[in-house]
């Protein structure tokens, strides 16, 4: 282990900061009880930490109000959450290309299975939708807008400004997945005229996995889509219509919670502007590297600026499967090969039947793990190509 090379952190980060490790095994050894749910001292501390970090996540995404911040179990749930509690059947949608399964598959289930109409908005050859584009996609019918805010397959930062600016003009909610930029830019929900953000908590976040959630602004409601219990009013039948337990179920993943908690501490602490220009300049010369290799081709990376650490390639003539394969078994180095979960990306990219090589870096990735990275795939391509 000690000699792997991890470039998968768009898929989750990983190693997570020691700090995490320590403080969730402390708090799970201390407080693995159910959070403020019953009257004695330590269900009362277990429910603190959820709170402190409901009030921390709030903060850190500018929110307004720390009871519409809900906890989920990552961003995916959050997203299914947000998009199947606002859609009615016969509702348009307007996405985009660039969007993750965890958006697709539901858009895809209510045209399916309830007469909902969606638009997927292409992105343009450096991989950027324009804002305008989302102007004259608009219909009298139309009750969302949801953008990747980051592109898990290309790394391109949309200009989710100026679409909500848009939304906002046109009185439609307007839903960010974050699930790949939260923990790596600078996330203003007033600012950036955000109504509904999800994210998850085991990316950039550096949290542990299942644990997400939702920030939902003050003019937007979600609809019940799930019922249960929440510990608060226990004797009423139907679920809880106020937030946070509007949108939250069940038990919650109080160890995960605290990790997250831990995460975006330890985040706070480094600076996130001096992470995302540390894992940018090992983008940059990842790219400069693999531009320089025969047969390797880099997708919408000529200019990196609006981009987050995340790149894909691939050699021409050989299936990105194998290419993976090969840098894992032979150099040890850990990379996502295929689709990526976001297969409209592939289909514009042309890309869609092999998907691409990606590598993502993460804060704890150095300038050797390029270097090795460049000289396995330049190896690899002289043999696969000769």
């Amino acid at each position: 282990m000690d000699s792997l090379i991890y470039l998968d952190n768009g898929a989750t980060s990983f190693p997570k900061p020691e700090s995490v490790y320590g403080f969730m095994n402390d708090f799970y050894r201390n407080n693995g009880v159910s959070p403020g749910r019953s009257g004695y001292d330590l269900s009362i501390e277990t429910g603190n930490i959820v709170e402190d970090t409901r009030k921390a996540m709030t903060r850190f995404f500018n929110g307004q109000d720390h009871n519409r911040l809900v906890f989920s179990a990552n961003s995916t749930d959050a997203l299914n959450l947000a998009i199947n509690g606002i859609v009615n059947p016969g509702d348009h949608v307007i996405a985009t290309a660039l969007e993750h399964n965890a958006v697709l598959r539901p858009l895809h289930h209510l045209t399916q299975y309830h007469g909902v109409e969606v638009d997927y908005l292409p992105f343009d050859e450096k991989g950027f939708v324009s804002p305008e584009d989302f102007r004259s996609a608009v219909k009298p019918n139309t009750t969302l807008v949801v953008v990747n805010h980051g592109s898990n397959v290309i790394g391109t930062v949309q200009p989710v400004k100026q679409i909500g600016q848009i939304c906002r003009e046109k009185n439609v909610p307007f839903l960010v997945d974050a699930s790949q930029t939260a923990g790596k830019v600078a996330i203003d929900i007033q600012e950036m005229n955000i109504d509904i953000l999800a994210f998850t908590g085991h990316k950039s976040l550096l949290g542990p996995t299942g644990i997400g959630g939702l920030y939902v602004g003050d003019n937007i409601e979600i609809r019940h889509t799930r019922a249960g219990g929440t510990g608060v009013k226990s004797a009423q039948r139907h679920h809880l219509e106020e937030y946070p337990y509007r949108l939250e179920y069940g038990t919650m993943n109080t160890v995960g919670i605290a990790g997250l908690f831990a995460g975006v501490q330890w985040l706070e602490s480094q600076g996130m502007e001096n992470i995302h220009a540390h894992e940018m300049a090992l983008t940059r010369k990842l790219r400069d590297g693999l531009s320089a290799i025969d047969d390797v081709v880099c997708y919408c990376a000529d200019d990196l600026a609006g981009h987050i650490g995340v790149l894909s390639f691939n050699i021409l003539g050989q299936e990105a499967l194998n290419v993976g394969t090969l840098l894992d078994g032979d150099y040890n180095i850990a990379c996502r090969t295929g689709l990526q979960c976001a297969p409209m990306v592939h289909e514009q990219l042309g890309t869609a039947t092999y998907g691409t090589v990606r590598m993502g870096f993460g804060p704890f990735n150095n300038d050797s793990h390029v270097d090795a990275a460049l000289e396995a795939v330049a190896e690899i391509a002289a043999f696969l190509n000769r």
